[in-house]
């Protein structure tokens, strides 16, 4: 295995002395507090970044979801993609504020509308709150497209970890209901109920995620892993399903979760690009300043995304 990237194992070191960095060893009356608190914003600032200059952003509530809304400034189209963003934080933690960089950067250099969905969290909002909460801010996105400035004939999906599953799960919705057509979908190091892989086992004490933390995440989000929503590997069918791209790295107990989707979406005829950053740890897309490959691959990301989406 490729050593782990100097930058991320001093942004790790330095995480796991924060407070409340584990939710395996947090107590009750922390995950409480913890789940749904914004994130401050010089510790945002800091280690996540922020969006990039020519971006705006607005925050709205939309179906008793708070959503933020990032569009290219200075750009006069009014038909671009429309991109709906899901944060991770393993379905207890997160907030629209931890996805400015990526949502920001997705908005200008796709020249896109990018719309991020605070969805409702465990514990006190258990599996499948999470998922109604995304797909029903997709279906509102998707009918007010127009007035958005976006085309509901161009829409694509991205998440990350606990929100990679998102993406994955509302694509198989949207396809079994019918409902908005989605036609990219960008899963990033996503929880797709892959079991007990080796990825698991080898980086069960990594940092950032450890295979005791999801195990806690799992149990706070309360679904039942026999359920394809919980889990998308499972689903009765994967075909027809969009274009996606998988992002996955080395040191994540998810890496493997990321490359057997890919290998079910590609064994159900959908065109998968996979690409596997060895030196990064779970996460890493979140540390533009830090990890030094998350910069190229949200390059891919906006790639991939044009290539479909146009």
């Amino acid at each position: 295995m490729e050593p782990l990237a100097p930058g991320m194992r001093r942004t790790g070191k330095v995480m796991r002395r924060m407070p409340g960095a584990s939710v395996s060893r947090a107590t009750p009356a922390e995950i409480e507090r913890n789940s749904g608190a914004r994130t401050p914003e010089a510790i945002a600032w800091l280690l996540q970044g922020a969006k990039p200059r020519g971006v705006t952003s607005e925050d709205r509530t939309v179906e008793g979801v708070r959503v933020r809304i990032y569009r290219p400034a200075a750009s006069p189209a009014t038909d671009r993609p429309l991109i709906l963003y899901f944060h991770g934080g393993g379905f207890v933690y997160g907030d629209v504020r931890g996805g400015d960089w990526i949502c920001g950067t997705v908005a200008k250099e796709l020249d896109a509308i990018v719309v991020s969905v605070e969805y409702r969290l465990a514990p006190k909002h258990p599996f499948p709150a999470g998922v109604d909460d995304c797909y029903a801010v997709l279906v509102w996105a998707a009918a007010n497209a127009e007035s958005l400035g976006a085309d509901e004939s161009r829409i694509g999906v991205i998440g990350e970890s606990a929100g990679g599953n998102l993406a994955a799960v509302v694509a198989l919705m949207s396809l079994d209901r019918k409902g908005p057509v989605i036609r990219h979908q960008a899963l990033l190091y996503p929880v797709t109920g892959a079991g007990d892989t080796e990825s698991r086992r080898a980086n069960a004490d990594a940092f950032i995620l450890t295979l005791a933390d999801m195990q806690k995440f799992g149990e706070l989000y309360a679904g039942d892993e026999t359920d394809w929503r919980v889990s998308p590997i499972i689903a009765k069918s994967l075909t027809g399903l969009p274009p996606a791209i998988i992002i996955v790295g080395g040191h994540d107990p998810l890496h493997d979760d990321g490359v057997l989707y890919a290998d079910a979406l590609r064994a159900a005829g959908v065109d998968v690009e996979l690409i596997d950053y060895a030196a990064m740890p779970h996460g890493f897309m979140n540390f533009p300043r830090y990890a030094k490959d998350a910069k190229p691959a949200i390059a891919a990301v906006v790639a991939s995304q044009r290539a479909a989406l146009g």
